[in-house]
């Protein structure tokens, strides 16, 4: 298959074969930075990113900040504190600016759903959406399948349970998505509150006893609790829901022996996961974050010079 994507806006859009074909360039990429930790390529030298965050951010903006230098790219990194955006400016005239100064690549992360899509219709550059709102965070579902996939599970009946503050993630949108396609059984599991009902009328388990399923899980996927998009109080303090929801030593020692776990970042240690549990062995977090630049690196690629 030819990769033909201009824009990567969302994993809902996707096909599984595209989901794939960015495995296989991630793949190779990995394997040179394990080979290389320190070599910058040539692969896309000459092309200039600007890294486009309306949002705070330190694991995606430093991750295809990496991925960018490592191909040769040039790298502009946008404030929107500091940008003309706080005299007045508008995003579409932003957007339009930064176009006609010929960039290459846009990373864009926004706190308003859709606003990658709206970039898309006032620039010629693809557009790689970093997260917009509680919509899609495409990059870190690919980064977190290509890291199941890099350790040979077929996703085919493949248990994963995501685990906690469902309704404000993005992430776990696009995981669900990209689970779907390539055959995984999802579960959802947490507080009534924070299960949306859009996806409860998708056909996907709930669960709300996390004890009841964490014998029979391949894969524990915890979210972080986003106190920053809560309106209101969906739980009644994170000692309670950790009691409830939080993985501990007695939970994960009930899991299978090739059950594994992974957490988008950043982790509030003692609210979804024992502060010890972090660096375990059975703990795949350190392993998306190193698995996150050569998915970068990948998308880029494509996206740029297919």
């Amino acid at each position: 298959m030819k990769w033909t994507r201009k824009h990567v806006l969302g994993i809902e859009e996707m096909t599984a074969d595209e989901i794939m074909l960015t495995f296989e360039k991630a793949s190779g990429y990995l394997e040179g930075i394990e080979k290389k930790p320190g070599v910058v390529l040539s692969d896309l030298k000459g092309y200039t990113a600007v890294n486009l965050f309306f949002e705070p951010s330190t694991r995606t903006r430093m991750s295809f900040e990496l991925a960018q230098k490592r191909l040769g790219m040039e790298v502009l990194n946008f404030s929107a504190g500091t940008s003309s955006l706080a005299k007045g400016e508008t995003f579409i005239d932003t957007i339009q600016t930064i176009d006609a100064m010929n960039i290459d690549a846009i990373i864009m992360r926004h706190v308003q759903p859709g606003t990658p899509e709206i970039a898309t219709r006032y620039t010629d550059a693809p557009v790689l959406n970093g997260g917009d709102g509680s919509r899609e965070h495409p990059t870190q579902a690919l980064l977190d399948l290509f890291t199941i996939w890099n350790r040979g599970i077929d996703f085919e009946g493949l248990k994963v349970a995501i685990v906690g503050d469902i309704l404000h993630s993005r992430v776990a949108r696009s995981e669900i998505f990209g689970l779907q396609k390539l055959g995984a059984e999802i579960i959802l599991v947490g507080p009534p509150a924070l299960i949306p009902g859009d996806l409860m009328e998708k056909g996907l388990k709930i669960e709300h006893d996390i004890d009841k399923i964490i014998e029979d899980i391949d894969i524990l996927y915890l979210l972080r609790i986003q106190r920053e998009r809560m309106a209101e109080a969906f739980i009644p303090n994170q000692e309670e829901y950790f009691r409830i929801y939080g993985i501990n030593k007695d939970r994960l020692a009930r899991t299978k022996e090739s059950c594994f776990l992974m957490h988008p970042g950043p982790v509030n240690r003692g609210v979804e996961i024992e502060a010890g549990l972090v660096n375990h062995p059975k703990s795949a977090i350190l392993e998306q974050v190193r698995n996150g630049v050569a998915m970068r690196m990948g998308l880029l690629y494509l996206c740029l010079k297919g």
